[in-house]
């Protein structure tokens, strides 16, 4: 009897610790395959091939501080749980060379450590947003939250605020285009920090260009991609081949032939340019006083961009969905500071098709001209990426601009012009503007002979020239300081200037193909509200009622079975 009590434990004991040892083996197995199985129709937890080789190629680890933590509203941390799953398929594919924490920005009873927490955040370009949340009692109180990130890599560190905040649609829409383009964001600021070399972005100076004060704001944002560069062409043959794009912003002067060659030549060797031109300018100091005359001022860059493939005319245009400005009219005896709306200060609509501007806000335009796609070289792909909106209208310089025309109601059948185009994307293999002519005799160092076609490269060409520049503000020393591009100051929006101009210099510089990430979507499925409350009451019977009937019916069921068994 001993000996069968003995032969029995030592048989436990066997098969304990072989089912101990094949868990174990098992779960070593297991966690070193890395299996991930998507089925969701959208596909979004599946990283793009371009993602996923940038992530394979890490040779050092990336650390990611997310400052989207603590109590807040359920829409909140639907993103932060969105945010966290791409964090953790970053991981994976990276073999855990990218580290995160969650951070909560308000932790803490300290006030005074808190609000400096959150003061470091702000200077490191995070932004924060305001949001309403229930608090124990009952009532709402009024949150502080940081919806970005701190990417940091080798000890340099780039900030990505990740929350699309479009005042124009829904605050599910707004969450949802957030979380299409987490991936982009990311993924984008990584291969940033991560590439060999910085890619080199000129401003070309000259001609009456804006100064360095009035498009700081966007060459602080370009700064986070780019080395950003200034200065004059100066006629010298072969100046721009080092920069990977160059940016003409709002001249005011005629350019030389030298200087349009030298320009012509780098597009013929592949180099990229961001146009903002347009030929009818508007004075506005003048404006300020009252009125302003908008005149016809020709640059000489009209013939050029034309044999590219887009004309931009010398036209304004007005727009009823525009924004106000702050006019002082006499009410009741009183002088009173009213909003009012003016027309040539259009809200401009993005292409929702197009990586450049899809999910973008609206754009803030002023003294806008229109753009048109000419010429029908196969060669050359045009795309829309900015227009008016459904209810503008073209009017023609010479002009007398006042202020007192903001009072007077616009006349709604005037304005029959619908999508205006202000932007246009051009790409291929363009023809030299200087094909069958002479190289001009000024040039330095000029070449043997001039490229009549280019290689395949890309162009944007916008009609408000206006559009990078930001507004300047005094501080408490009294120094100028710029205000954020696309910030208005009477309806205290900010814009999506920044984030266009921003993607259309990714867009052409882009060799990896990851803008195209932007053009990412996934649905919002979310449940019919008018037949939620027609329904309500069958509904919430059936969640009440449905699953207890469901554990009675099993209990019942299990009860015969083993009934049935041990009878």
């Amino acid at each position: 009897m001993g000996n069968q009590m003995s032969e029995i434990k030592r048989a436990n004991i066997i098969r304990f610790v072989t089912v101990a040892v094949v868990a174990i083996a098992g779960g070593l197995i297991v966690s070193s395959i890395n299996l991930r199985l998507d089925l969701t129709e959208d596909r979004r937890y599946t990283l793009s091939p371009e993602t996923r080789e940038i992530l394979t190629s890490l040779e050092n680890d990336v650390y990611i501080q997310v400052f989207l933590d603590g109590d807040m509203p359920v829409a909140f941390k639907r993103l932060r749980r969105s945010v966290r799953e791409i964090l953790d398929e970053f991981r994976v594919v990276s073999g855990r060379r990218v580290g995160y924490a969650f951070i909560n920005p308000a932790a803490g009873s300290d006030s005074r450590e808190r609000n400096r927490r959150q003061q470091e955040l702000l200077e490191k370009g995070l932004e924060a947003v305001d949001v309403q949340a229930g608090d124990d009692e009952g009532g709402t109180t009024v949150r502080t939250l940081f919806p970005g990130m701190i990417v940091n890599y080798d000890g340099v560190e780039i900030p990505v605020n990740f929350l699309k905040n479009n005042p124009a649609l829904p605050a599910e829409q707004n969450l949802l285009h957030s979380v299409e383009a987490l991936e982009y964001e990311l993924i984008q600021t990584i291969y940033t920090l991560t590439a060999d070399t910085v890619l080199k972005v000129a401003f070309i100076e000259g001609y009456g260009v804006p100064d360095e004060l009035q498009v700081a704001d966007i060459t602080l944002s370009m700064a986070r991609f780019f080395t950003i560069d200034r200065g004059r062409i100066g006629g010298l043959y072969g100046a721009l081949d080092d920069y990977a794009a160059i940016i003409v912003a709002r001249p005011t002067e005629p350019f030389s032939d030298e200087d349009k060659f030298v320009i012509d030549q780098y597009i013929m060797n592949g180099g990229r340019v961001l146009w903002l031109y347009q030929e009818v300018l508007v004075d506005a100091d003048s404006l300020q006083r009252g009125e302003a005359v908008a005149v016809y001022e020709p640059l000489d860059i009209a013939d050029q961009l034309f044999r590219y493939g887009a004309r931009v005319n010398p036209v304004l245009l007005q727009d009823m969905e525009c924004l106000p400005i702050p006019l002082q009219l006499v009410r009741s005896d009183r002088p009173q500071i009213v909003p009012t709306p003016w027309p040539y200060y259009p809200l401009l609509v993005p292409s929702p098709d197009h990586p450049v501007t899809r999910n973008v806000n609206r754009v803030k335009g002023r003294f806008v001209s229109s753009v048109d796609t000419v010429g029908l070289d196969p060669e050359v792909r045009k795309s829309i990426l900015l227009t008016t909106s459904r209810r503008s209208r073209v009017v023609n310089p010479p002009i007398i601009i006042a202020l007192a025309d903001a009072t007077r109601p616009p006349v709604e059948q005037e304005f029959g012009r619908s999508s205006v185009p202000v932007a246009v994307l051009l790409e291929g293999r363009f023809e030299s503007a200087f094909r069958n002519r002479m190289i001009p005799s000024d040039v330095i160092n000029p070449p043997g002979s001039a490229h009549s076609r280019s290689k395949e490269t890309r162009m944007i060409v916008i009609s408000d020239a206006d559009m990078i520049i930001n507004e300047v503000s005094l501080s408490r020393q009294g120094y100028p300081s710029p205000l954020p591009l696309g910030k208005d100051r009477l309806t205290g929006q900010t814009f999506g200037n920044s984030d266009f101009l921003i993607n259309s210099l990714n867009y052409l510089v882009d060799e990896a193909g990851l803008l195209e990430l932007r053009s990412r979507e996934i649905r919002l499925r979310l449940l019919n509200r008018q037949r939620v409350r027609d329904n309500l009451f069958v509904i919430q019977l059936i969640n009440i009622v449905g699953p207890l009937l469901i554990l009675s019916l099993s209990g019942v069921l299990f009860a015969q079975i083993r009934g049935r068994r041990y009878r």
